[in-house]
């Protein structure tokens, strides 16, 4: 468990927190189930599934201070595997874990600002990702298996989407071995839906919002994060002539170091 000291505070932190978690719960309801339930042996005391920052899961024994330090997941887990079947079981631990999630993340966020809307970007942000309980029942299936160093960063190198009813235009900017950027327009016809799909959990990081393929969008090529064009001012004829964009968050903190 991270102490408190190094918790995270900022919108940004507490949601990449929350998916880091939740990967390696994902990990564990899926890719590595049978392991998990392997694990989750109905003879072994009171058990509970964590999900950790470093994107790992771990069944283990809950957390022995009291109060803990952080909120705790559904304790005894194993007693139920052998009294249901297997995916009724596994959708009852992935429902008490999406409990627990939520609570870690309501945890960090009562420190966050009310009056800036903080808490409600932050639980906006989260609703925008599939539940647990939906990845498990099949409702919002996993296209590809979680690495350790994921993240919340997998995203392509695209500089600025733009789409509109016929064609869906990429400004890609992609950096060579020499760590030079090079810019590198591409038409795509009407066909984009494969782009949609990949796109599809982008938030905005400025209100929150997700990823629409009728929107202008722009990528910060300090920070990876991307923004709607409206919430950042910037129009598609303006992003044609920016090589490297930086959101206003990075340059104010530019400006703070300064």
């Amino acid at each position: 468990m991270a102490s408190i000291s190094s918790s995270p505070r900022t919108v940004e932190e507490i949601f990449k927190d929350y998916t880091a978690r939740r990967a390696g719960l994902v990990r564990a309801l899926t890719f590595d189930v049978d392991n998990f339930y392997s694990q989750c042996d109905p003879e072994k005391e009171n058990l509970c599934l964590y999900g950790h920052p470093n994107e790992l899961w771990e069944v283990t024994l809950p957390a022995e201070e009291v109060p803990p330090e952080l909120p705790e997941p559904a304790l005894g887990i194993n007693f139920a595997r052998d009294g249901m079947q297997r995916k009724d079981w596994l959708s009852l631990v992935a429902v008490h874990s999406d409990c627990w999630l939520l609570s870690v993340s309501f945890y960090f966020g009562a420190r966050l600002n009310r009056n800036e809307r903080s808490r409600k970007r932050l639980f906006s942000m989260i609703n925008d990702l599939p539940s647990l309980f939906e990845v498990v029942t099949g409702r919002k299936p996993v296209k590809d298996k979680p690495s350790v160093d994921s993240g919340s960063k997998a995203r392509n190198n695209a500089k600025v989407k733009k789409a509109s009813s016929s064609h869906l235009k990429l400004v890609k900017n992609t950096r060579s071995l020499d760590g030079q950027a090079k810019n590198n327009s591409k038409l795509m016809d009407e066909n984009y839906g494969d782009e949609e799909d990949e796109h599809g959990e982008t938030i905005c990081g400025t209100c929150g919002g997700t990823y629409n393929s009728d929107e202008f969008w722009i990528g910060c090529d300090i920070c990876e994060r991307w923004y709607h064009g409206k919430c950042v001012k910037i129009t598609p004829a303006k992003a044609e002539s920016i090589k490297h964009y930086k959101c206003p968050s990075c340059c104010t903190k530019k400006g703070r170091q300064q």
